[in-house]
């Protein structure tokens, strides 16, 4: 028997908490209200699932804190309809907020043991996401390009690859925008990068931030 409502009102509380931390995109918290995080997370964490926190998802991962996934979906701020590149699929917890939000998402994993787990976990709530197991180093060309991607490991640069994938400029609007933290494998600042030309790119630095590193070789 499904007893996801058990959860209904923790869920209600951590998004009372990201808007007291100062998310203040309605869709964003709309989407963290919708999206069940207690079936991301491994059963020894369950009673922690709507903690505003980071926890261990097995193979040195983890599953991000809510509030840096609503930070990066409402800096992303992707529109409905909107291509959206994940690297680093994870638990799969960032992919089913932005779905959540409307965006088409494709997402990239390097470990293939959570790819395994995730990939069906996404099918079975019900989201519409395109997963790959790959480098994420290296983006997903056959799907490019991007109104968005969205980086959720530590870089040590801006990764060209990803940067070329992003959506060119069309007349005045501006392209594709790109959401990363850069920085030392210890901290990273976030990044808002911009393709306002064919070859040049604003980048905006944000808030520091902790992930993981992000690496190009996949682990099988």
């Amino acid at each position: 028997m499904n007893e996801d409502w058990k959860f209904e009102k923790r869920r209600s509380r951590l998004v009372d908490e990201l808007r007291e931390k100062g998310i203040t995109d309605e869709r964003v918290l709309a989407a963290i209200g919708q999206v069940p995080r207690h079936r991301f997370v491994e059963q020894a964490f369950l009673s922690r699932a709507y903690n505003d926190e980071a926890l261990p998802i097995g193979l040195k991962q983890t599953i991000s804190q809510p509030y840096t996934v609503a930070f990066q979906s409402q800096t992303l701020a992707p529109k409905p309809g909107e291509r959206i590149l994940e690297i680093g699929t994870g638990s799969g917890y960032q992919a089913a907020v932005l779905s959540e939000m409307g965006a088409k998402v494709y997402t990239i994993e390097r470990m293939k043991g959570l790819y395994d787990r995730t990939t069906p976990l996404l099918r079975s709530l019900g989201y519409p996401i395109k997963t790959r197991f790959g480098d994420g180093m290296q983006g997903w060309p056959a799907m490019a390009p991007f109104e968005g991607i969205i980086v959720t490991a530590g870089a040590l640069d801006l990764p060209e690859k990803l940067l070329q994938q992003l959506k060119k400029p069309e007349g005045m609007k501006c392209g594709g925008r790109m959401i990363i933290p850069v920085g030392s494998r210890h901290e990273q600042t976030m990044r808002l990068v911009m393709r306002v030309e064919n070859d040049k790119y604003d980048s905006i630095e944000l808030d520091a931030f902790r992930f993981v590193p992000l690496l190009g070789k996949t682990v099988g």
